[in-house]
């Protein structure tokens, strides 16, 4: 579903590596938590899948369409959430989604039918007609998390995606994503809290300074650092190695 193949991105006229050399496939039907200390990586990979950035070397292919050669094709199969939603603010969140939907090409019975499931869950359907620049932090969160799952894209793309969700509707959108992927679809989403990765996710992978220093399911990391502890202590075993 999603595949880096010896991505690296660097600034500063390659004075600074911020990808270097990451090599990693996602499968179709899993939850795959990208994890790592700030500024090891996590985000500047995150938007090169999504077309935000351009690799300096390397193929990323999404749903079999390569991002470079093919990027319309390939943004198609996604829904992507930054960690800090820039929306229109002066257009209402019901404009904002019919705008996303159109974009996607959803019929009006099929996006009616998921906004009326998304926003219900969201607690935001009394918000929809009012202007976006009037919403809360969270709710600008949740209405991006809405845009995001109206086409039903084969991969959601999420950076710290809890961030500004209440406890009910982080406990709801996490049963989100594990009915998304009993569906055969793929989420792939960053995220500091260590403890929502552990519950959530069928495999982790672990960044640091650019490169992938770990992979795998919970187990097979603890086996590659020798403990049987939680995630949060084989993270910080891995990462101060």
């Amino acid at each position: 579903m999603l595949r880096f193949q010896d991505i690296s991105k660097a600034y500063q006229k390659g004075k600074v590596k911020a990808v270097d050399g990451l090599d990693l496939a996602v499968k179709p039907g899993e939850i795959f938590g990208f994890l790592g200390p700030n500024g090891a990586g996590k985000t500047t990979s995150i938007k090169m899948v999504v077309g935000l950035l351009r690799q300096d070397e390397g193929k990323i292919t999404v749903n079999g369409h390569d991002t470079h050669s093919e990027p319309l094709r390939a943004k198609e199969s996604i829904g992507f959430v930054p960690d800090n939603p820039d929306l229109y603010d002066k257009l209402t969140g019901m404009e904002y989604i019919n705008f996303i939907a159109d974009v996607y090409k959803v019929s009006s019975f099929e996006r009616r039918q998921r906004l009326e499931r998304l926003v219900n869950m969201f607690e935001i359907s009394g918000a929809m007609g009012d202007l976006i620049g009037s919403f809360s932090h969270g709710m600008k969160q949740k209405l991006a998390l809405t845009a995001a799952l109206i086409h039903e894209p084969p991969l959601l793309i999420l950076d710290e995606p809890m961030v500004g969700l209440d406890p009910r509707s982080a406990h709801l959108f996490k049963e989100l994503m594990n009915e998304h992927c009993r569906q055969g679809r793929t989420v792939f989403f960053s995220t500091h809290i260590l403890d929502v990765a552990e519950r959530l996710c069928h495999r982790v992978g672990i960044i640091k300074k650019g490169k992938l220093i770990a992979c795998g399911t919970l187990d097979e990391l603890r086996h590659q650092v020798g403990q049987k502890g939680s995630l949060e202590s084989v993270f910080l075993e891995v990462t101060e190695q």
